[in-house]
Parts: structure tokens; sequence; C-alpha cells
């Protein structure tokens, strides 16, 4: 018998459903929606082997939830039924190996938090580099209740938030609104259920309309600065460091500039917030 899981789910259908609603834009549904889309190995397989076949054709990457649930974490059926060495810090925790493969990626993510997002969930907003959620979404890391401390799900969002909003999100194990993560900056926006995917879309297609290179730099210095240079000489350094590269590998500055000097406005050199559809209360 394969040691190779399944990548379907209990209907036969695949775990992840993928789809192209823009030009440069990629949104990979986890389907797992009667487990709230919790990850399961088989899942986590999926999700990975997503990412990886969009690598080099995606700007940006929406993750979002079929069903009533964003993602509800790691399955723990699955994961006590095989013990707690599994996802042991020992080692290279399975679901750190997914983050690492989010973060390390080329293209823009973004989290259509469409509802439950809990533990590895919250994992998951933290993460993508940016996130709006349906107002109504209930985000919370349960591990609590469990006797634990969220592993991932806490220093994630202490690395994110306020030190005592992720207290209160750590400590009580209540759940908080879309509405309210915005608030806390948790998540860039809030909007109607209705409405996410459409504003998510929007999102998407906005930032895909930059240079590949210059997005997946952007990005690269958006999570060394402050999460590893703080100093601030140090990070100017950085970003300075940024252009050259940029510069370096593709022709897009000095095509911008040259436009900019013949007076000629570039397509995405800036839009004025009443030219875009800017989700209310986005951060």
């Amino acid at each position: 018998m394969s040691d190779v899981p399944a990548l379907v789910n209990d209907h036969g259908e695949p775990l992840m459903l993928v789809d192209r609603p823009a030009d440069g834009v990629v949104r990979i549904t986890f389907n797992r929606p009667r487990q709230r889309n919790a990850m399961s190995v088989a899942a986590r397989t999926a999700l990975l082997s997503a990412l990886d076949d969009v690598r080099e054709t995606a700007r940006v990457i929406v993750l979002t939830g079929a069903g009533p649930a964003f993602c509800a974490g790691i399955d723990l059926k699955e994961a006590n039924a095989e013990g707690p060495a599994r996802d042991s810090l020992g080692g290279k925790a399975p679901w750190i190996a997914v983050q690492e493969a989010i973060r390390r990626h080329p293209a823009i993510v973004i989290s259509a938090v469409n509802g439950f997002a809990l533990g590895g969930g919250v994992t998951l907003i933290n993460t993508s580099d940016l996130a709006i959620a349906a107002e109504g979404a209930q985000i919370g890391m349960p591990e609590i209740g469990f006797g634990l401390y969220p592993g991932l799900a806490g220093p994630s969002t202490q690395l994110r938030i306020n030190q005592k909003r992720a207290a209160w999100m750590v400590l009580t194990g209540e759940r908080i609104s879309g509405t309210t993560a915005a608030e806390w900056g948790l998540v860039n926006a809030a909007v109607r259920p209705d409405e996410l995917q459409h504003e998510v879309i929007g999102l998407a297609t906005r930032v895909a309309e930059h240079d590949p290179v210059t997005l997946s730099w952007c990005k690269k210095a958006l999570w060394e600065i402050p999460m590893h240079l703080s100093d601030w000489t140090s990070a100017l350094e950085f970003g300075e460091g940024v252009g050259v590269q940029i510069r370096a590998r593709t022709d897009v500055v000095a095509a911008g500039l040259s436009e900019f000097s013949a007076g000629r406005r570039n397509s995405t050199q800036g839009i004025p917030p009443t030219e875009a559809t800017t989700p209310k209360g986005i951060s």
C-alpha cells in the first residue's frame, strides 16, 4: 500500500480547488467543508503541491475555504490517532513547513477568511501577506481549552498584533469576529460575507498588475523588516539593497521612470483612494 495520502475529500473531490479568477491571480480553496477545512496530512500535502504548481505563474495567491469555515487548523482527530510525535517541535513540524512554503513563495498571498479560522487557521492568516475577513467570521485559538499554548498561532499572532490583544486570544480561548480582527489589525479589513470574494479578487487583481520581480522583493522586505531587521540604519540599507536587486532583474523601473519623464502616468504608479474599490477599514 502506498504511503502517499489520497488527495481527495470524503466526496472524492480534490482537497484543494484551484482556479484563476483574474490574470496573474490564483485562488486555492480548501475543500474539506464537513471537517471545517481542518488540515489533515493529505490536505497539507495537497496545499504544498498546489503552491508549488503555481510558483511560476501566480503573482498573487488567494487562500479561502469551502463551506462555513476558512480553516479549523490541524486535524485533531487524525493527530490524536497518530500520536503526539507527528507535529513535535523536535524536528520541522509539518504545519511549520507549510507556513514557510507560503512565506517564501514569490507570490503575494492573501487570506480570504470566509468563516471559522481556529488555531492553525489563525496561523494561516498571520503567514499571509494580506487578509480580508467576512464581518461575522469567528477567529480564535481554542488550545488553552486543551491545556495547551497555541504553538504556532500564538507566536505568529504575538508578532503581528498588540501584545495585550494577543494575550486575550491566547488566555481566554474566546473567538473574535472578523470586524474585531480588522480593528485589532489581525486582518486588513472586514467586509460583508456576500462581498468577500469580490473584494478579495479585486484587491488581488490590483496587486497582480505590478511587476512580479518587484512584488517578490517587496514581500521579502516586508518579512525582513522588522521581523529580522529592527535597527534603523540596517533596515534602510536593506531597503536600498532591495531596489538594487529589482533593477538587476527587471527593466520595469527604467521603463517606469522613462514614462514618468515623458509626462505619462504609469498604470500602476499610484491609485487615489477614490479610484480603488478599497474595502472600508483596510489598512
